[in-house]
């Protein structure tokens, strides 16, 4: 089977796609994580599938699986792991609308990854509407806290993934139209500055501003960026009233490296930030969810090759790399099974209000996957 023969309409996988980025499904709303999986269901169902639908982590989304009908249905097969959820609070399309404009197509999630997700399962329909059964079982898994960093949804995804043969994840493409077959480590942390209350108008000496605290340390921490280790706060919380010489200030940072070792000295070096002073004032640093470095195994490498001829069929050279930026495959990948991410759309601007895709890519990648889920074999 050749895949350039698989008969997609770009304009109709554009109109498909549409409702996708339409319901809105940042990662904390709840109720708008389960809109989106509510009509992933549907749409699942319609393409043939059996859905199994996971209650969701405490105030997290609910989780889905489709396993489509097979001959082998219940043997290790393909898993192709989505998340849909989204870093675009629940109002975005306001200011980010889906549209077209020449060949890019522009939307909250297009890239990052509801456009990935929905050419897998297109893959999947195109695959059955031209009649081709795939040698092995497949199944999708759509899950709901990628971008925190998946802490709710880890052992769902690793006992889903533990029961197949391969693990495809798209996840957008590499620039230069490339694939990814590693990924850096990753470590959040959660920190906490304590000071001490005061009047800031008549008694501001007598007060000890939790908000400085937390501005030294921030200066501090991306001080410590090397060319193996990065950190950054990303997020920053503190103060209630102006006349007030503030309490509590709460921050988010995060570090990545290449190597697991680089990791691992750098959760060390923000751990020791952690001070009680003789005021009574504190800094407390948690470290929160973790993604192991995922280096490509000979088992991704071969997955890969298989791609590439696939891509070769297609008209274009595929290439593959380690990337920054953590994705559900770090965890499958560092298990050592079969994963290959980056399979998705391209385009640029994720997690900003210029998130697009190349259209022509919805096409390319479509076709990319559909022709590996028909060729991937015990």
């Amino acid at each position: 089977m050749n895949p350039a023969d698989l008969p997609l309409d770009l304009d109709a996988l554009l109109a498909g796609l549409r409702p996708w980025i339409e319901c809105e499904s940042p990662t904390f709303d709840v109720a708008a994580v389960n809109r989106m999986m509510d009509f992933a269901a549907s749409e699942l169902v319609a393409a043939g599938a059996i859905v199994t639908r996971f209650p969701g982590p405490p105030g997290l989304g609910d989780c889905l699986r489709g396993d489509f009908p097979h001959p082998l249905q219940g043997e290790p097969g393909i898993l192709m792991m989505s998340h849909l959820d989204t870093v675009h609070p629940v109002g975005t399309l306001k200011t980010l609308p889906f549209r077209r404009d020449g060949w890019r197509c522009y939307g909250p999630g297009i890239l990052d990854m509801k456009g990935g997700a929905y050419a897998g399962l297109q893959a999947i329909i195109a695959l059955a509407k031209a009649g081709i059964e795939t040698p092995l079982p497949v199944s999708v898994l759509f899950t709901s806290d990628e971008e925190i960093g998946s802490p709710g949804t880890r052992e769902l995804i690793l006992e889903q993934a533990r029961r197949h043969r391969f693990i495809l994840v798209p996840e957008p493409g590499r620039p230069g139209n490339g694939v990814v077959t590693g990924r850096y480590a990753i470590a959040r942390f959660n920190l906490l500055a304590e000071g001490r209350p005061s009047h800031a108008g008549s008694q501001l000496k007598n007060g000890r501003s939790a908000i400085s605290m937390m501005a030294q340390q921030l200066l501090a921490i991306e001080a410590m960026t090397d060319d193996d280790c990065t950190f950054s706060v990303g997020v920053i919380q503190g103060g209630q009233w102006v006349n007030c010489v503030p309490t509590t200030c709460r921050a988010e940072a995060l570090s990545m490296a290449k190597r697991q070792a680089d990791l691992d000295r750098g959760v060390e070096r923000m751990l020791a930030l952690g001070v009680q002073n003789a005021d009574g004032t504190r800094f407390t640093v948690t470290r929160g969810v973790t993604r192991p470095v995922w280096e490509p195994s000979e088992a991704t490498l071969k997955l890969f090759g298989l791609a590439r001829e696939v891509a070769q069929e297609l008209g274009w050279s595929l290439e593959h790399d380690s990337a920054g930026g953590g994705s559900d495959a770090n965890f499958t990948g560092a298990e050592g099974l079969a994963s290959l991410d980056g399979l998705g759309l391209l385009g640029a601007g994720y997690h900003t209000l210029e998130e697009h895709i190349e259209v022509g890519s919805l096409l390319q990648r479509t076709r990319l996957m559909a022709g590996l889920l028909a060729r991937l074999t015990a």
